[in-house]
């Protein structure tokens, strides 16, 4: 039987997510696998906080691509990435939250490359007047960021029903966002 790698990352990632001290036992456990089959992915912790933040980071880039951020008026390129980064929510969830365990020998280039690419919206709708100039580029990103993951919890621990996420996301970030005429 072969086994989904990636769905070992989301269970990983789901868990980790709420209790970063799980044990790879607890891991194997959300997954669905055994240990031995979680060693057999991961040669150890360490290995398996990697992958995460590589899957993390790739599936990010590919939201990012997907959701055309130099298109159209800047809220409607927000309200793309919103749409194109929910299948992974509850990836950047963990990478954001638990950035410590992965993060102590600087940071992922990666992690460079999607900050300056979100910025760089937040900043064109500052540009065309669309969005407040009074918050950084950087601060509504991370705040793009930590709805994300709020709203990946709520999804997840059945709060929030999954089809709001977009709608609750976007609606919240532009309305605090937003330039008053």
């Amino acid at each position: 039987m072969a086994v989904d790698r990636e769905h070992i990352l989301h269970s990983a990632a789901a868990l980790l997510t709420r209790k970063a001290t799980s044990t790879m036992d607890e891991v194997a456990k959300a997954a669905g696998i055994s240990r031995a089959t979680l060693h057999r992915q991961f040669a150890g912790r360490d290995a398996l906080i990697r992958a995460l933040e590589e899957l993390g980071l790739s599936r990010l880039e590919a939201a990012v691509d997907a959701a055309r951020l130099d298109e159209g008026d800047a809220a409607d390129a927000v309200r793309r990435l919103v749409t194109e980064v929910e299948p992974v929510a509850g990836v950047l969830a963990f990478l954001v939250t638990e950035n410590q365990l992965f993060e102590s020998e600087g940071m992922n280039e990666g992690w460079s490359r999607l900050d300056a690419r979100i910025e760089a919206l937040f900043r064109r709708g500052q540009e065309s007047g669309e969005f407040r100039v009074d918050l950084s580029a950087t601060w509504l990103s991370e705040a793009l960021y930590g709805l994300i993951s709020s709203g990946a919890w709520a999804v997840q621990d059945g709060r929030v029903a999954a089809k709001d996420f977009q709608f609750m996301i976007v609606e919240l970030l532009l309305g605090g966002v937003r330039r008053s005429a």
